[in-house]
């Protein structure tokens, strides 16, 4: 998928926050838009599926802009799509000082913005100081900056014009990979509205580079430059002529010239484009797979499998006891007994048919999930090395059940210690079909197990509320994926973050909590994440994160589904595709080169 090179600056709270899924396709443009002799040049069209809210990174909030950024800046260094290494970027080189506190940047030799003007370590110093870590200016950039549980910021001094150093309060195994992936932007263009004010007393740094802005004032230092914008129709972008890369021979590099990002919101539109030979690349679901593999040949397109997906998928229970301001329980008190007992959730996970799920829903094309750290992670705790897992057995379920002291009537209906039926409440959001024939399937399992699960089907957005007010029993979520770095998940599994979801604690800004504490597992949890970030040696990191996965599977807050594989059909045309789940199709977009049809 196209994205996770496309968005390689992006912040850890953004990434799982907002849970987003790439809807992004690649497509030849029609010859009836570009009959002009520029049209001619080598081209490749991005798809969108909304405008930009903003041109200015740190002020961004929609998918479109973080497509854009990612054409228009490199990072300082550089993550290969396939092995997710890091290589050099914009900086040639790094060093790590021996208490491992200090890290220091080389840049090349030569560097220019998109406008000509130098590339210097004052760049990197004034976007640091003067924008990230600037209160003034909201930035969710910032967040991923703490470091450790303290909170506190790395300082950031130039020592010449190519070197400049970080140094950080404690060792941060982490820092390396979200530094050096994080935009850096001109000082010499945006120093003056950082440093001023408007009328309203308000930075006119937040108002700069809004969607209203010429597109070629938009300076950047990555493969391309915006040219123009068309509010509802697309943003046209040329190769940076002043950006750093060659090939081995010398020349220039991204080979392709030109790049269009279309606006268009209907994916079902875009199938059927592709179909008819209008399109180079299509990110291919379970539904389309078959369809689409018939026609691989006479289409002219080879479809791509990496493997699993890196996001998530799962069955949650709100195990929070906390009260809210008025003295109510945030979960029914008979429902919170249930979920807070360890057998019941180790019960639902063993009636859940994850295989038939996986047959019917993901027509085969995906593996069973066991773990909150995708397989591709060197992290990653595998059932051969010890990660326990449920396998489907309606029996031992039943078994889990009566001998933790529930019981059936005589219509087969699961009751609780004090006669109570088992029911609740199934929370699904309904824009996303395969989720929702996760939760039917789910509900149709739970039945046998004589547990009623009422489904409730509803927008995403109210489901965000909804999670925010701890106003759910059960969910069928995901949350997108996060790489390959385990501390990615930081906001959802330490005990205070804010994506803590099922036991989600008293936030900043909030009306007041009664009663909420977080359990043994979750603090050891905690402890693990504080070792894991402090511990640079990568096989001693991996013990740690092992223990942290052993713990998930164990207390089972979330019961894993299924991973789709992740598919994308790319035109035979387009040179040097090396696809992966984490890379996508494009991630060596500047090395990619499109031959004649």
């Amino acid at each position: 998928m196209l994205c996770r090179w496309l968005t390689r600056w992006r912040t850890l709270s953004l990434a799982v926050t907002l849970s987003l899924v790439c809807l992004l396709t690649l497509t030849s443009c029609s010859p009836s838009q570009f009959k002009t002799e520029a049209a001619q040049v080598s081209q490749l069209v991005f798809v969108s599926p909304s405008d930009p809210s903003t041109f200015n990174p740190p002020l961004n909030d929609s998918l479109f802009s973080r497509i854009v950024y990612g054409l228009i800046y490199d990072g300082l260094i550089n993550e290969n799509g396939l092995t997710a290494e890091l290589e050099p970027g914009l900086a040639e080189s790094w060093e790590i000082s021996e208490d491992k506190r200090r890290i220091t940047f080389t840049l090349r030799e030569g560097l220019k913005w998109s406008d000509g003007e130098p590339f210097t370590a004052d760049d990197i110093v004034f976007t640091y100081n003067d924008i990230y870590l600037n209160e003034k200016i909201p930035t969710g950039i910032r967040d991923i900056l703490r470091i450790g549980t303290s909170g506190a910021f790395p300082s950031v001094r130039k020592l010449d014009e190519r070197r400049v150093e970080f140094t950080v309060p404690e060792p941060f195994a982490p820092f390396l990979r979200y530094v050096g992936g994080i935009t850096i932007l001109p000082k010499h263009v945006l120093q003056n509205a950082v440093q001023t004010t408007d009328a309203n007393g308000n930075l006119k740094y937040l108002s700069t580079w809004g969607t209203n802005t010429d597109p070629q004032k938009i300076i950047g230092n990555g493969l391309y430059e915006m040219v123009s914008y068309t509010p509802a129709q697309r943003i046209i972008l040329r190769r940076n002529p002043y950006y750093w890369r060659n090939d081995e021979e010398g020349n220039t590099q991204p080979y392709i010239e030109r790049i269009i990002v279309q606006i268009i919101e209907n994916t079902d539109n875009q199938l059927v484009t592709f179909r008819s030979g209008g399109l180079d690349s299509f990110e291919v679901t379970p539904e389309s797979f078959s369809l689409l593999k018939q026609e691989e040949e006479r289409g002219n397109y080879s479809i791509y499998n990496g493997g699993p997906t890196s996001d998530t998928r799962f069955v949650g229970f709100n195990l929070n006891k906390a009260r809210n301001q008025k003295g109510e329980p945030f979960v029914d008190q008979i429902k919170s007994r249930w979920f807070n007992t360890l057998a019941f959730r180790q019960a639902v996970a063993h009636a859940i048919n994850r295989e038939a799920m996986k047959t019917n829903i993901y027509r085969g094309l995906g593996d069973l999930q066991h773990s909150p750290i995708p397989v591709q992670s060197p992290f990653y705790l595998s059932p051969e090395d010890g990660l326990k897992i449920y396998n489907y057995d309606p029996q031992k379920a039943k078994q889990l059940l009566l001998d933790a002291g529930f019981n059936y009537n005589s219509q087969g209906q699961l009751l609780d210690w004090d006669d109570n039926p088992v029911r609740f409440t199934l929370l699904v959001k309904a824009e996303e079909k395969s989720r929702v024939d996760a939760a039917v399937q789910i509900q149709q399992d739970l039945k046998k197990l004589g547990i009623q699960a009422d489904l409730q089907v509803i927008n995403f957005n109210v489901i965000v509320q909804k999670l925010l007010n701890r106003d759910w029993e059960v969910y069928v979520g995901g949350f997108g994926g996060g790489g390959v770095e385990p501390h990615s998940g930081f906001n959802i599994w330490y005990s205070q973050g804010s994506l803590h979801q099922f036991n989600q604690g008293f936030m900043a800004g909030e009306p007041p909590i009664q009663g909420w504490e977080a359990s043994d597992w979750e603090l050891e949890i905690d402890r693990l994440f504080e070792a894991g970030v402090k511990e640079l040696d990568d096989e001693k990191r991996k013990e740690i994160y092992g223990q942290f996965q052993k713990i998930v599977a164990e207390q089972l807050p979330f019961i894993y589904l299924v991973n789709p594989l992740a598919f994308e059909a790319v035109r035979d045309r387009i040179q040097n595709v090396k696809y992966s789940a984490l890379g996508g199709a494009f991630w060596n977009l500047y090395e990619l080169e499109v031959t004649a049809n």
